[in-house]
């Protein structure tokens, strides 16, 4: 009985809460006012998804980096959005149950994070002036 309780406690320390509840890589609704739009998501410069058309849905991975969102449609001007990353509620449960072990294991795998979702965007139409008056 007493290996069974130091098993159950160890695997307990050794396992990360956000890792097991919320896991590694999360969806992020991406929605565009007009719909229709394409827009790419960026991490650190490099593309990591893409939304075309919306509204959808992309999978990516969880880290502490923000992401940039471009988004663009014809007759639209390109519009521009940090999607924040955040720290994930569970994290919170996990460094009083699991203590810096736990937490550890979270922030290696990403579980520590999140991001906002759903985005909402509106996209600006492009404004052309009207043509000059001939003199």
């Amino acid at each position: 009985m007493k290996n069974i309780v130091l098993v159950s406690a160890a695997a307990l320390a050794l396992s990360g809460c956000a890792t097991i509840i919320k896991g590694p890589s999360q969806d992020i609704m991406v929605n565009t006012n007009p719909a229709g739009a394409r827009c790419v998501l960026n991490r650190e410069g490099a593309k990591i998804a893409q939304v075309d058309p919306t509204p959808g849905t992309v999978k990516v991975d969880k880290t502490k980096y923000d992401i940039t969102l471009v988004c663009d449609k014809v007759g639209y001007q390109e519009s521009t959005y940090i999607v924040h990353s955040g720290i994930e509620g569970a994290t919170f449960g996990n460094i009083a149950l699991g203590g810096l072990i736990g937490w550890g294991v979270d922030s290696a795998t990403g579980s520590d994070n999140h991001y906002d979702s759903p985005v909402n965007l509106t996209l600006a139409p492009v404004v052309t002036p009207p043509p000059r008056a001939a003199r």
